[in-house]
């Protein structure tokens, strides 16, 4: 497994949940994706040792690992949503750009869009800017609590650069919290040309 900073911080995450269950250190260590696999379908296995296999044939780009992630994705923990999110973003399957689009947009889910929202922007598939737009625009609402969400939003918007999201990026520039964001991402948005 490639270990950098993040998959340190996800596999050192999961070695404190396991509570030092040998099932970790034989998960943690298997180079047999069949072996992970398995443990997603397997009844009565731990939410660590489901996460850990996910996530590694999430980073594997073992698309087996799609469903578990995206549930994972749209968790009330933000470091198994972050996990997630990352093992998504390095899976390459077709379908998480809507998964993540989906998870974005759900109202009833908002306190948990900040990492769909992230890979939206990471991804920059068709769903990206659609799903960046009516998020940031349900956020522009007075008093909207999720104000880490719309900054996201705005930041992904601006690396993204398309100029869909001119008319939703100057709404924000009212809203003090957004307001620089806002600026910046303008400013990568190319300038539209005259007749």
């Amino acid at each position: 497994m490639v270990v950098n900073e993040e998959s340190r911080s996800v596999t050192e995450r999961l070695r404190h949940e396991s509570q030092g269950a040998a099932a970790y250190d034989v998960l943690a260590a298997t180079g047999d994706l069949d072996e992970l696999a398995d443990v997603l379908t397997a009844p009565g296995q731990p939410l660590w040792a489901r996460e850990l296999a996910a996530y590694r044939l999430g980073l594997a780009g073992d698309r087996r690992a799609f469903e578990s992630l995206v549930l994972l994705l749209n968790h009330r923990d933000p470091p198994r949503c972050a996990a997630a999110a990352e093992a998504l973003a390095r899976l390459n399957d077709p379908r998480t750009a809507r998964a993540a689009a989906t998870l974005a947009t759900n109202e009833l889910r908002v306190a948990y869009a900040l990492q769909p929202v992230r890979l939206l922007a990471e991804l920059g598939a068709p769903e990206s800017v659609p799903a960046l737009i009516t998020t940031l625009e349900r956020r522009l609402r007075p008093h909207d609590p999720y104000r880490r969400v719309a900054l996201a939003c705005v930041e992904g918007l601006g690396t993204l650069g398309d100029d869909r999201a001119r008319r939703v990026l100057t709404e924000a520039l009212a809203h003090p919290t957004l307001a620089e964001a806002a600026v910046r991402a303008l400013s990568r948005i190319p300038a539209q040309r005259r007749g």
